[in-house]
Order: C-alpha cells, then sequence, then structure tokens
C-alpha cells in the first residue's frame, strides 16, 4: 500500500484507483466479454476453459470460479464490470450486494430500505494520525437504526 494515498485507511474498503485497475484489466474484460450472447453460453457450458483464455491470474480465475465477488475486488475487479458474471449466473445486483454483505436478499433489501449500514464503526474516530480504525464486519447495520440516530 502506498502512503501517499490516504483513501486506503477507509475501513472495509476497496478503493477502485488507476493501480487497481491495472492489476484488473484482464479480469474486468473477460467481464465486459459477457456482455455478448454467445460468450455467457461458452462461459456457462465450461467455466475454466472459457476463463483460462484470459491472461487473468490463478487467484482472479479462482475467485471467479468461487464467485467470491469481494476478493475480485480486492483483486481488481470493477463491481460495475463484476454484475455481467451475477448477470450471466441469473441474480440481480441485489442478490450480488447481498451476497457480498453475507445477507440474504431480504436482509439486505431490509437494511437499504431502513438507511443502510450504520456509519459507526465504519470511520475513523479522528483525524490526527494516532486514531486507529474502528470498524464493523462488512453488512453488519448495528443497533441504532437509520444511519446511526437514535
Amino acid at each position: 500500500m502506498a502512503l501517499d494515498k490516504p483513501y486506503l485507511d477507509i475501513p472495509g474498503t476497496t478503493i477502485f484507483d488507476a493501480e487497481q485497475s491495472r492489476m484488473g484489466y484482464h479480469l474486468n474484460q473477460f467481464c465486459v466479454s459477457l456482455m455478448k450472447p454467445e460468450n455467457r453460453e461458452r462461459f456457462r457450458a465450461y467455466e475454466r476453459a472459457y476463463l483460462d483464455e484470459w491472461p487473468m491470474t490463478e487467484a482472479q480465475k479462482q475467485a471467479v470460479l468461487d464467485r467470491d465477488l469481494n476478493r475480485c475486488i480486492q483483486l481488481g475487479g470493477n463491481i460495475y464490470f463484476l454484475a455481467r458474471i451475477g448477470a450471466t449466473d441469473g441474480k440481480s445486483f441485489q442478490q450480488m450486494a447481498g451476497s457480498m454483505t453475507g445477507m440474504t436478499e431480504e436482509e439486505y433489501r431490509n437494511m437499504m430500505l431502513h438507511g443502510g449500514r450504520s456509519v459507526e464503526g465504519n470511520r475513523y474516530l479522528g483525524e490526527d494520525g494516532d486514531a486507529q480504525p474502528q470498524h464493523q464486519p462488512q453488512g453488519s447495520a448495528g443497533k441504532q437504526g437509520k444511519a446511526g440516530k437514535k
């Protein structure tokens, strides 16, 4: 991690910057290829063979096979491109987001309808450089209800 990127200190967040873009270029291009029906058919018929046509890392290929979208993001995937994998599997973006937060689609939908995750525990408590991030697991809505309001 580069020290000149203060945005890397956002707990539980991977920022899609130029470095991530370069790392995930082939992964994201694979995802774009799924826009064509014939490529979706080829991928569904034999996923590994189709992935092997792309110069992706083994970790990227395994993350796709596992449908581990959080890992895909860590490896340079962009969520807007990764949505093509979900669409190929017949999943909505809401279903995908739920799976990425460890929730069912219904739990995720209800969390979002009630203001999303609480900001409490998902930010630095100060900006003096000595503060340590305090965060809750991805998808934890907290107990305070709408956006941390009591």
